[in-house]
């Protein structure tokens, strides 16, 4: 189902990217993705805590409020079918000052179905019992858990828009089932291989109209490459969901690629797009498998781009200690906050395609000084945005 509503690398810099002194005065739009953590293990949790007054979505609403974005991606936004958590949501807490923040008004926004929390009738972890959030086509207690919204002060081009829910995991080109260590066969039975879906969440492609053209919000939200054992049936599936952009926006012809309309094929070669999400994966640093992100961020369509960076980071890697010191990648460009054992990883992304112009970009991490520290314990992912002209 698409749902529209009008309502109101690890990258170098690259001298290839065009010259923002001669382009002072077009417009730039910010897009921006941010995992807000607004999901409840039970069916209906989320539109209960929206109605009663939720002092965390006070806090991401006013992170919102602050940074203000153009277009924007909610990780872990519980889908319910009547989309009264996204209704709540958007007047109760976006449309009332939070914080100290001036309201902000989304005309439009997107949400569909996700695979979190939906049977699979299998029995995925190999545990004996088909039951529990592990035999679910994505990780999750209930269907909707953990899934996605995407808000737009620009029109949404609905019908335009595609999904790839249901996407077989085996269609993706050199997909394989994970290997039991202790055997040497496949994880996963060939009758179960053939019905598994690749998404743990979806994979929306989002037209928006904005008034630097139409831009594809190509957005999704990884299963974490943990939380499995010696097999690595998540972090392979984590590498193979990141890599679906990479074989989306290709080149080559993509006939095996359908969407859940029965569309085929890949983004055109003079689409503009911007991929965003939670990846949960670090391309330095962190337990993916295979550095999908790596690939993703090298692939010939992606544009050339600074990280995007927080001095908030910085200190609280610092601060935590443990698992940061360690780390090879810039802490600089940490989004997420997972603790001194695990330490802080650039898991959160906004990666735009070549035919743009970066004018500035950001997580937004405060120190402990600055205006908003107090508002990002709401959650331990935080928000990365990038303002992109042509």
């Amino acid at each position: 189902m698409k749902i529209l509503f009008p309502l109101a690398l690890l990258l170098m810099s690259c001298a290839c990217q065009h010259d923002t002194r001669a382009m002072a005065d077009t417009p730039s739009v910010r897009f921006a993705t941010y995992n807000g953590s607004l999901y409840s293990e039970k069916d209906g949790g989320l539109v209960a805590r929206l109605e009663a007054g939720d002092a965390k979505a006070a806090s991401i609403a006013a992170v919102i409020q602050h940074q203000r974005p153009d277009v924007l991606l909610i990780n872990e936004f519980d889908y319910d079918p009547a989309h009264r958590s996204a209704h709540l949501f958007q007047r109760r807490y976006l449309e009332v000052a939070q914080r100290g923040q001036a309201p902000i008004t989304y005309p439009y926004r997107y949400l569909a179905p996700v695979n979190t929390g939906v049977p699979s009738g299998m029995d995925l972890d190999r545990n004996g019992k088909i039951a529990g959030g592990n035999d679910a086509f994505g990780f999750g207690l209930h269907p909707g858990q953990y899934g996605m919204l995407v808000l737009s002060r620009y029109p949404i081009d609905l019908d335009s828009v595609r999904t790839f829910q249901l996407f077989p995991w085996k269609d993706l080109p050199g997909a394989k089932s994970p290997v039991d260590p202790s055997s040497g066969e496949a994880w996963y039975p060939a009758d179960v291989w053939n019905r598994l879906r690749l998404s743990s969440k979806s994979h929306w492609d989002v037209p928006v109209r904005t008034p630097a053209g139409l831009v594809h919000f190509l957005v999704h939200h990884p299963t974490p490459p943990v939380f499995d054992g010696p097999e690595d049936r998540n972090g392979i599936r984590n590498r193979d969901e990141i890599r679906l952009w990479s074989e989306y926006i290709s080149d080559r012809p993509a006939p095996w690629l359908c969407d859940d309309a029965g569309a085929c094929g890949g983004l055109t070669g003079d689409a503009l797009f911007v991929i965003a999400g939670d990846h949960n994966a670090d391309p330095v640093d962190g337990d993916s498998t295979g550095n999908p992100m790596a690939a993703l961020l090298g692939h010939p369509r992606v544009l050339r781009f600074d990280p995007p960076a927080s001095k908030g980071a910085e200190a609280a890697a610092q601060l935590a200690g443990g698992g940061n010191i360690t780390q090879k990648g810039n802490a600089a460009h940490d989004t997420g906050k997972f603790g001194p054992r695990v330490g802080n990883l650039r898991i959160d992304y906004v990666i735009p395609s070549q035919g743009f112009v970066v004018r500035g970009s950001g997580v937004f991490w405060p120190t402990p000084s600055e205006p908003g520290a107090d508002w990002i314990e709401a959650t331990d992912h935080h928000m990365v945005w990038m303002d992109l002209a042509r």
